[in-house]
């Protein structure tokens, strides 16, 4: 179905930001991006969903591979004894001796899931390890190799390797999940900019602009899409 996604305000990245924009949506497409007035009147039969704060590009997960076999997502049902927040360093190391492939699989597919809560849309790989491959390309998540993104920002295996990220994650979790996290810009944590012909991959958060993003981080992401498909949204 032909949808609109509508917000205050659209930062495509590499082009001027668009107030009262609107991104529409043919499949897994964007047929057209710009002012909402002129957007809607090109689709008149498109559905239209309106969202609160900003449109941008979805992120891109520079530690993936790290927080998906280093670290240990939590079933909601182990929150009592192990936390709500992904275990990392001496912790997780301590927890992977009792792990069995079931809870292996639970971790992984969980942080895939907290990863599109903070509009996530794009991965760094490779993924060596069977099982976390597979539950990447079930998710819908597009895994992209290091090296330089469409954007033009420099990437590489070492992006795999997280610094300061580890301690945050083991102090609480938001940073390490967060593409925004240590000091990132918005051009520099994207996949690639919206363009009309792309694949609809975008998030929105409700901030209300660039610079409020950045400071805020994606945890502020209220709805996920992925290749046209509305995969979160937060209640």
């Amino acid at each position: 179905m032909l949808t609109v996604h509508a917000a205050p305000l659209v930062l495509p990245v590499g082009a001027a930001a668009v107030e009262r924009g609107a991104v529409a949506v043919d499949g897994d497409r964007i047929v057209a991006l710009g002012p909402y007035e002129a957007v809607a009147a090109a689709h008149p039969a498109a559905r239209v969903r309106q969202w609160p704060g900003v449109i941008a590009p979805g992120l891109r997960q520079r530690h993936a591979e790290w927080l998906l076999t280093r670290c240990y997502h939590p079933d909601p049902r182990e929150a009592d004894e192990l936390g709500a927040d992904p275990l990392s360093g001496e912790a997780f190391a301590r927890l992977a001796r009792e792990l069995d492939a079931t809870r292996w699989a639970g971790s992984v597919r969980r942080g895939l899931q907290q990863m599109l809560r903070y509009g996530t849309t794009h991965l760094t790989g490779p993924f060596r390890d069977p099982a976390v491959r597979t539950a990447v390309s079930r998710s819908g998540l597009v895994e992209v190799l290091g090296g330089v993104s469409p954007v033009g920002v420099p990437g590489g295996v070492s992006e795999n390797v997280p610094q300061s990220v580890s301690g945050s994650v083991s102090m609480g979790g938001a940073a390490g999940l967060d593409p925004l996290a240590g000091g990132r810009d918005l051009p520099g944590s994207v996949h690639a900019p919206l363009v009309t012909g792309a694949r609809a991959d975008f998030a929105v958060f409700d901030v209300p602009d660039e610079a409020a993003l950045v400071a805020a981080g994606a945890g502020s992401c209220v709805v996920t899409v992925l290749g046209g498909r509305l995969v979160y949204r937060r209640r």
